[in-house]
């Protein structure tokens, strides 16, 4: 049986234990536990491949340095963003409210991506974003919480322009669907395209998904343009450069696109692709030493060949390194986590990139062509290129 005496003495130590954890400052408290990062990417769907080389890609740079964040363990969170932009706030809110974490990495779709930045905004907490080139989340609605590790909707048309007109493409005609993404990778393209002396002769749209090129195709042809310019993805844009070869344009009329045209897709266009030129901030067949190095480790490690969304992963993961070791994994220093991360520079696979004011990378943009079913590097189309971050006030 227990005495007394040995009863106080317990209570007196667990007494002790306890005020002196009370008396232990926040920082020591919080870093005791776990950093909490949630994933909201799209797991089901077309866009289902995309989410997983993203979280590949966090995943393997975390694991690199030893899979820990400031010397904290991390305890994961996922959640599938469906590609729903109705279920963003919603998806994003499980996340913060449900599984408190410190930061969500999240989405391709721009639709969802604005669900999730009001919650970052409103909330607080650390958002990433992976993919989503949408306009305002480094623009307008700009937020000192807010870092995107990928591009804006028009940087990679914004490299189109000079490089077009200095091959002596003067006259173009622009094609997209009609939708956010399209008509901002409109505003990249038409304003490098005029500012170098180049002629948009008409921009011609349709409803998106919709992809019955025939008619458009037939009224390009008419226009005889030096070259098209256009912004398509997945599988719309296969189905374009099928179209636009099958209509007798291909060899007289040269094609252009941002660089999601050919991503992916080569394969299913087929000998359709060969020839189209494109820019965007990465190629497979980027001849470096810190490319072929991440190409063979990702490879090993994943059974598959990575992407440019797979390194948009990892250079996330790099980005969130490099301000949880500067705050030695204390996430909720934030004025020192906020200008650890503004002042990064990421030795990407992409090549070394920095931080815009408004949290939008400053990147080399390529020039690729398809030749021989690869999107191979011909050089750089414009060096350290920014995004204008117009009406962000950080």
């Amino acid at each position: 049986m227990t005495s007394r005496r040995q009863m106080l003495t317990q209570g007196a130590a667990l007494l002790g234990a306890s005020s002196a954890g009370l008396l232990l400052p926040q920082t020591a408290l919080a870093q005791s536990g776990k950093i909490r990062v949630g994933f909201m990417l799209p797991y089901t769907g077309t866009y289902a491949q995309l989410g997983v080389a993203i979280e590949n890609g966090v995943r393997m740079a975390i694991n690199e340095q030893g899979g820990k964040l400031g010397g904290r363990e991390i305890e994961w969170f996922k959640v599938d963003d469906e590609s729903e932009p109705s279920k963003g706030i919603e998806n994003a809110n499980k996340l913060v409210q449900r599984d408190k974490v410190d930061v969500i990495i999240g989405t391709v779709h721009s639709g969802v991506q604005m669900g999730i930045h009001k919650v970052a905004r409103d909330s607080g907490v650390l958002s990433l974003i992976p993919n989503a080139g949408v306009h305002a989340a480094t623009r307008a609605l700009c937020a000192p919480n807010v870092f995107r590790t990928s591009f804006s909707n028009s940087q990679p048309t914004m490299a189109l322009g000079e490089t077009m007109v200095k091959r002596g493409h003067k006259k173009a005609v622009w094609i997209t669907h009609k939708y956010a993404a399209g008509d901002e990778a409109f505003e990249g393209f038409r304003d490098s395209y005029t500012k170098a002396g180049g002629t948009i002769v008409k921009e011609l749209g349709l409803p998106f998904p919709n992809v019955e090129f025939q008619a458009l195709l037939t009224e390009i042809a008419a226009l005889k343009p030096d070259a098209v310019a256009c912004f398509f993805a997945g599988g719309a844009a296969a189905k374009f450069m099928k179209d636009f070869a099958a209509a007798g344009l291909k060899g007289k009329i040269a094609l252009y696109g941002s660089g999601f045209l050919t991503e992916g897709v080569i394969e299913a266009a087929g000998p359709a692709a060969e020839g189209v030129m494109t820019t965007l901030h990465y190629a497979d067949s980027l001849d470096t030493k810190r490319n072929h190095e991440f190409r063979l480790a990702y490879a090993k490690t994943f059974k598959m060949q990575p992407d440019v969304y797979a390194v948009q992963g990892y250079d996330t993961g790099l980005l969130l390194i490099q301000g949880a070791n500067a705050v030695k994994g204390d996430l909720s220093q934030k004025p020192a986590l906020y200008k650890a991360m503004e002042g990064a520079v990421i030795d990407s696979p992409r090549g070394k990139w920095t931080m815009s004011k408004a949290h939008n990378p400053v990147q080399d943009m390529y020039l690729r062509e398809v030749v021989k079913g690869e999107n191979k590097v011909l050089g750089v189309a414009v060096k350290a290129l920014a995004d204008s971050g117009a009406g962000c006030r950080l």
